[in-house]
């Protein structure tokens, strides 16, 4: 799998994708510039109008970074860890969380994903 840029403001965060097949129809998308909202104090997410592959499973928990979709339509980056009970699709995780969670702030946010 190719690596991934998201950009926020003026930070670059490279994330390691997982190979499948809903990753591989978010690639098909990029670049992509999205405005993310606010979701609980522990996410972004953002609604595709069209619905990708989905193989979601419990997850069990969230770790700081995950890029994640919520059913078929619902892009979700999560900037703190936790339990959780819902069920994802793993698309990836940003390699190095420093600063993350203040690039994502807390209302909604504009970021750009690309391809490295």
């Amino acid at each position: 799998m190719p690596g991934l840029t998201l950009r926020i403001g003026d930070k670059n965060f490279r994330v390691t994708l997982h190979d499948n097949d809903s990753t591989r129809a978010l690639l098909k998308k990029l670049p992509l510039t999205l405005a993310m909202d606010e979701l609980n104090g522990n996410e972004k997410f953002y609604f595709f109008s069209e619905k990708f592959p989905a193989a979601s499973e419990r997850v069990g928990s969230i770790k700081t970074g995950d890029l994640m979709l919520y059913g078929s339509d619902c892009l979700v980056l999560f900037y703190e860890s936790f339990a959780t009970s819902y069920s994802y699709t793993r698309l990836g995780s940003v390699d190095d969380v420093t600063g993350w969670a203040n690039a994502l702030g807390s209302g909604s946010v504009e970021v750009t994903f690309s391809i490295n």
